[in-house]
């Protein structure tokens, strides 16, 4: 019989190769679960409503339509290409203001033209007291062009 106090000898383990997952994948099913639930409870929508079939839209509806005074280089008044005198364009521009009250006015005066026939058109805006008032302008021409 060997001795009691002999070595017993283990099997020799040697260094640790395998790291343990367990905790890893516990934490990726629990992940994964989490997500599974919540996914079809985050629906995106957007509330979205469709004109009908029946109507169909109106492409000018709230829109306020512009008009044209031009002043030709004789100091002849325009509006939207109809030749008038000063006192029939403000009766005309009456009318329009009355129809809609947010009159759009876009004024174009030749280069010929006096001044003092441009600011007459303009005495007659303020006077029907027309506030959206635009004045055109011609663009500059590009360089190295007269």
């Amino acid at each position: 019989m060997k001795g009691l106090f002999e070595k017993v000898r283990r099997p020799h383990h040697g260094s640790l190769t395998e790291l343990n997952i367990t905790p890893l994948l516990d934490l990726v099913f629990v992940l994964l679960v989490i997500f599974i639930i919540t996914t079809p409870q985050m629906t995106h929508s957007l509330e979205v409503n469709l004109p009908s079939a029946k109507a169909p839209p109106k492409p000018d509806a709230g829109k306020p339509k512009i008009n044209r005074v031009r002043v030709d280089e004789k100091g002849q008044p325009f509006l939207n290409g109809v030749a008038l005198t000063l006192p029939t364009l403000k009766t005309k521009l009456q009318q329009l203001k009355a129809a809609e009250p947010a009159l759009g006015v876009v004024v174009e005066c030749s280069d010929e033209a006096e001044y003092q026939n441009m600011v007459d058109v303009l005495d007659i805006l303020q006077q029907l007291e027309i506030t959206k008032v635009g004045l055109a302008t011609e663009s500059a021409p590009p360089p190295g062009r007269l």
